[in-house]
C-alpha cells in the first residue's frame, strides 16, 4: 500500500485544513479518500475545492463505500468514540481528534476495541507531541537532568475568545454541544502534555468558573491544584479571557529546573549537587552567599535552547505518522488509547468544581456522567 485513502469526516473548520494540507501534496502517503458531513453546504464547498472527490453525508455510508482505508473524525466531541468504533468494527483505521471523547468510560470501550484488532491503526490527534520543543522537554525529562520532579506548574491563558466566538453557533460551548468550555476545547493539548510529560496526578482539587467573563454557562476560568501521591504537587491554570496571555510551563525536580516560555524557548538549569545533598552539606555562610546573589553560578549551569513553531507542521507530522503506522508499522506519536488519560484528567477537574472538594483519579464513570447530565438538562430548560 503506497498511499493511504483518508476519509475525513467533518468538513468545518479542523477537516478543512487537513484536506486542504493532503490536496495541496503537503502529506506524505496521503491521499482524501472520501469526505463526509451532514450540512448540505459543505457538499457545495467539497465539490469546488476538491472535485472528483466522493462525498457523503452520513457517515456510515463512507465507511462502507470501499473508498477509504482509513479516518479522521473532526466532529463534535461526543462523536469521536462513536465514529472511531464504526471504523474499526468495519476493519477501517481510525485517527480521532482531541479530546477523545467527554466519556472516559467510551474511551475505554473503543481502546478495547482497538486492542482486540492489532492490525488496525488507532490513533489520537495530539499534534503537540510532534512538536520539537517538547519532545526536547520529555527527553530532558526522562534523561534524569532534573531529577525527581516536585512541583509542575502551567500557565495557559493564550486562549483568549470573544464573545463571538461563542456565538458562532448555538452548540458551541454548551454542555449539550461540546460537553464543556476551554477544558475540552482549547486546553486538552497542554492537559496531554502535562501528563505526557509528568505522570498523571493521583488527586485534583479544581476551582472553576462557568461564564465567569463571557455569556456562557461552561468553563471560562480555571484553576486546578495536582497532588501525584509522591509528594510532587502541581498547579494548572488555564481560561479564555486573558488577552495578554501568559503561556509558562515550570517543572522543578530535585536536580534542576526547566522553565518553557511562550512554548518557544526552554531553559534548563542543572544544580551541581542534589538539592537533598545540598540541604545536608552546605554551611549557613554557603547559604548566605546564596542569598546575596554571590553563590548562585556556583550551584548550577544553564542551557537554553530555542524552537521556531511552522504552523500546520504538527498537524502534517500527525498525519504522516498515522499513515507510517499502517504503512510499515511505524511507532505512532500518540496511540488513541492514550486519549483516556486527558479524559480522565478533565473529567476529574470538572466533578472536583461541582462538588467542592478534592477528588480522586479516575473518577466514578457514572457519577461523573450524572453529574453531567444534570448539566446538560439544565441548560435545556
Amino acid at each position: 500500500m503506497t498511499n493511504i485513502r483518508l476519509g475525513i469526516i467533518g468538513l468545518g473548520a479542523q477537516g478543512n485544513t487537513y484536506a486542504d494540507f493532503i490536496n495541496e501534496n503537503k502529506v506524505k502517503n496521503v491521499v482524501i479518500g472520501a469526505i463526509c458531513d451532514i450540512d448540505p453546504d459543505k457538499k457545495a464547498l467539497a465539490t469546488e475545492k476538491y472535485p472528483n472527490t466522493p462525498f457523503y453525508n452520513d457517515y456510515i455510508d463512507l465507511l462502507e463505500s470501499g473508498d477509504v482505508d482509513a479516518v479522521v473524525t473532526t466532529v463534535p466531541h461526543y462523536l469521536h468514540t462513536e465514529i472511531g468504533k464504526a471504523a474499526l468494527n468495519r476493519d477501517i483505521h481510525a485517527l480521532l481528534e482531541k479530546p477523545a471523547d467527554i466519556y472516559a468510560e467510551k474511551v475505554k470501550e473503543i481502546s478495547d476495541l482497538a486492542a482486540s484488532k492489532p492490525e488496525l491503526t488507532f490513533g489520537i490527534f495530539f499534534n503537540q507531541r510532534t512538536n520539537p520543543l517538547y519532545q526536547k522537554v520529555k527527553a530532558l525529562i526522562d534523561d534524569g537532568e532534573i531529577g525527581q520532579i516536585r512541583r509542575t506548574n502551567w500557565i495557559i491563558t493564550t486562549w483568549w475568545r470573544p464573545q463571538a466566538y461563542y456565538d458562532q453557533s448555538s452548540w458551541r460551548a454548551t454542555w449539550n454541544g461540546e460537553g464543556g468550555g476551554v477544558l475540552v476545547n482549547q486546553a486538552p493539548h497542554q492537559i496531554d502534555l502535562m501528563q505526557w510529560l509528568c505522570g498523571l496526578p493521583e488527586k485534583v482539587y479544581a476551582n472553576v468558573k462557568y461564564g465567569y467573563q463571557r455569556n456562557l454557562n461552561v468553563d471560562d476560568d480555571v484553576t486546578t491544584v495536582l497532588d501525584y501521591g509522591n509528594g510532587a504537587t502541581g498547579v494548572f491554570i488555564t481560561c479564555t479571557h486573558d488577552i495578554i496571555g501568559t503561556d509558562r510551563l515550570e517543572i522543578t525536580g530535585d536536580k534542576g529546573k526547566i522553565l518553557v516560555e511562550d512554548s518557544k524557548k526552554i531553559t534548563i538549569k542543572r544544580l551541581k549537587q542534589s538539592e537533598n545533598e545540598m540541604n545536608e552539606t552546605m554551611t549557613w555562610a554557603d547559604v548566605a552567599e546564596i542569598f546575596k546573589g554571590d553563590g548562585m553560578g556556583d550551584i548550577y549551569e544553564t542551557d537554553t535552547f530555542e524552537f521556531d513553531s511552522v504552523w500546520g507542521e504538527q498537524h502534517i507530522n500527525v498525519l504522516e505518522n498515522f499513515a507510517a503506522n499502517i504503512i510499515d508499522d511505524t511507532p505512532l506519536i500518540a496511540p488513541g488509547s492514550d486519549g483516556i488519560n486527558g479524559v480522565n484528567f478533565v473529567n476529574a477537574i470538572y466533578l472536583s468544581s461541582w462538588l467542592g472538594k478534592e477528588v480522586t483519579l479516575p473518577v466514578d464513570p457514572t457519577e461523573f456522567k450524572n453529574a453531567l447530565q444534570h448539566k446538560i438538562n439544565l441548560e435545556d430548560k
